[in-house]
């Protein structure tokens, strides 16, 4: 009998087991299932903090600021702290990430154009030496410290310095003024003279009266200043805007901005849900609600991109800086010839003003002008004329040539001419000029977010986010469900007011930036760029008729009108203009070529000398 009750309380003793076995097994899984390990390994790979602030086990009735919800939380206090610290750090990372490239393209471009102002003007400098020392040897030892001051002014200048164009090249001339009165004009006047600093101060001081060098003093400094001067502006606006782009980098958030961060991208954690994506229209507005101080420069930025737009047309759509700094040589070639062929009328006057004795006077005749080159010497020309009687043509034949300047020729090593250079510049910026408007999209684009069925709210998973998108700008997060905004950022207005003064100040400066017209072939460098840099000092490109770039001519009359490029195309004049003609008093009305043979050899030095400059 005993046998038989065995095995029914055996059977029951099974049942027991089985049932307890099932309730651990429920419990296990359970715990698991409650398990704060995935948020721990998410806490550590983000490198939040340390990974023992996060809990093994979800808690309840938790002392959360940010993330509350109902039931229980893989997150602490500590925890939320380490977030908010995560969460701005990650955006900040995220704003410089795509920040970046337009703080390259700012920085990396001033730099290129400076560097390419600076070849300019040592190319310029060398190429007005060179005429000093090849054509007037008298006065080149001694003129040259001016030639180097001058260029180190408009140096200056271009570098953004408080240098006056007009008032350097006028000291420039007035420098000049003595050596090619004693040198030039009156050979020899300066040996014989007892008194030649208190000379050499009084011609200085009387140069803009007596006016030696007729108008191209004038008419050289108004191209300088106009060419030069959209440079400088150019350089300026660059550096601004690397200052706007370095305030935005570090832009500091409110509390409320943080705290709208932490709820979209770590509170989904609290939960265990380390993988859920917030949805397109939630990050949207907490990234707008957050920017909203950096969205205010839109309308600002924009203004700004277009004036360095026209800046650079204005500065290299027609080769204006090039040809304005080519000509400074053919400037001062033409004002040094109308001072020799004025001598005796600037030596009467000279001699009035400044009481050069008449015994020294009248023992020196004003000279020829000075040429030496190889089949024109100062002796074979012609003793001075008088204002009052007409110029010999010959004259005029044999000095011709020296008013031809070089072409822009680049060196080896500069594979990029300034048009290229600015082309380039216009092709990236054409991007960047909706980035502030763009950055939040930006940031709520590719990995971060997620439009599909489920995605997190917030406040949980849902399958489309229901909450109003609010729009860019301070205005329109009065209406943002996620994050209050109370008042703009203060460091982002003053860049904004910043940037409209130096946008107020640019366009009164330069009124007529709007009218020039911009490059029909914008984008397409690589012609331009094949014609005016694959050019070796062997290959003869600097001839005057092979179709590259032609000097800026300046009529003596005043009328300062270079002849460089049609506006928006690269093709030269199909009629280039004849030489200009010297203005003289009384003299005669046009100038005529020498004989053939004379304009062949003429031409023939002219060759050789470029050759070996």
């Amino acid at each position: 009998m005993s046998r038989g009750l065995c095995p029914r309380v055996n059977s029951s003793c099974g049942s027991a087991w089985i049932l307890s076995a099932l309730v651990l097994a429920v419990n296990v899984i359970g715990a698991d299932a409650y398990s704060c390990h995935e948020v721990r390994t998410a806490f550590q790979l983000r490198q939040v903090g340390p990974p023992n602030r996060v809990p093994e086990t979800p808690g309840r009735d938790v002392d959360l600021l940010v993330c509350k919800h109902q039931g229980p939380s893989c997150c602490t206090r500590k925890m939320e702290e380490s977030y908010q610290l995560a969460v701005k750090r990650e955006t900040l990372h995220n704003i410089q990430s795509y920040s970046y490239e337009l703080e390259h393209l700012i920085s990396g471009h001033s730099d290129a154009f400076q560097d390419m102002f600076q070849y300019l003007l040592s190319f310029s400098q060398g190429h007005l030496s060179s005429l000093l020392e090849g054509t007037y040897s008298s006065v080149s030892r001694q003129a040259l410290p001016h030639v180097n001051q001058l260029f180190s002014s408009l140096s200056l200048y271009l570098r953004g310095a408080n240098v006056s164009v007009e008032a350097s090249i006028h000291h420039f001339f007035n420098d000049l003024f003595p050596l090619v009165y004693t040198r030039l004009i009156n050979p020899g006047l300066e040996s014989s003279m007892t008194m030649g600093s208190e000379m050499d101060d009084c011609l200085r001081m009387i140069r803009q009266d007596v006016n030696p060098f007729g108008p191209h003093p004038a008419v050289m400094a108004q191209e300088l200043a106009g060419a030069l001067g959209a440079g400088r502006q150019l350089g300026l606006a660059l550096e601004e805007g690397l200052e706007v782009m370095n305030a935005t980098e570090n832009v500091g958030m409110s509390k409320e901005c943080v705290k709208g961060l932490v709820k979209m991208v770590y509170c989904s954690h609290c939960r265990g849900l380390t993988l859920i994506k917030p949805c397109v229209g939630y990050c949207l507005n907490v990234m707008r609600g957050c920017l909203a101080s950096v969205s205010e420069l839109d309308q600002p930025w924009r203004r700004y991109t277009s004036l360095l737009e026209q800046l650079t047309h204005a500065m290299a759509g027609h080769h204006s800086l090039e040809l304005a700094l080519l000509g400074v040589r053919g400037h001062v070639n033409e004002a040094l010839l109308y001072a020799q062929l004025h001598g005796p009328l600037i030596t009467a006057t000279v001699d009035k003003v400044c009481g050069l004795s008449t015994r020294e006077s009248t023992s020196m005749q004003p000279t020829s002008p000075e040429v030496t080159t190889s089949t024109v010497t100062s002796s074979s020309l012609p003793p001075s004329a008088a204002p009052s009687q007409p110029l010999p043509e010959q004259w005029l034949g044999q000095l011709a040539h020296l008013r031809s300047s070089f072409p822009l020729k680049p060196s080896k090593n500069n594979k990029h001419s300034l048009r290229t250079l600015s082309r380039e510049f216009l092709m990236y910026l054409q991007r960047y000029k909706s980035f502030f408007a763009a950055l939040p999209e930006m940031l709520c684009e590719g990995e971060n977010v997620v439009d599909d069925s489920t995605c997190w709210s917030g406040d949980d998973v849902v399958e489309s986010y229901t909450g109003r998108v609010v729009g860019n700008g301070l205005h329109a997060q009065r209406q943002n469900p996620e994050v209050k905004v109370r008042s703009p950022n203060p460091t982002l207005a003053e860049v904004k007011e910043r940037l409209e003064l130096f946008n107020q100040e640019t366009q009164e400066r330069f009124p007529k930036l709007g009218q020039m017209e911009a490059w029909d072939e914008l984008g397409s460098g690589e012609i331009e760029e094949g014609s005016t840099t694959d050019c070796d000092d062997e290959d003869g490109c600097q001839a005057s008729g092979d179709g590259q770039d032609q000097t800026s001519h300046t009529d003596v009359s005043g009328e300062g009108k270079s002849l460089g490029r049609q506006p928006g195309g690269d093709s030269p004049h199909e009629n280039p203009p004849k030489p200009p003609s010297v203005k003289v008093i009384g003299g005669s009305s046009s100038a005529r070529w020498a004989r053939p043979w004379s304009l062949a050899l003429l031409f023939a030095a002219l060759c050789l000398q470029w050759t070996l400059f």
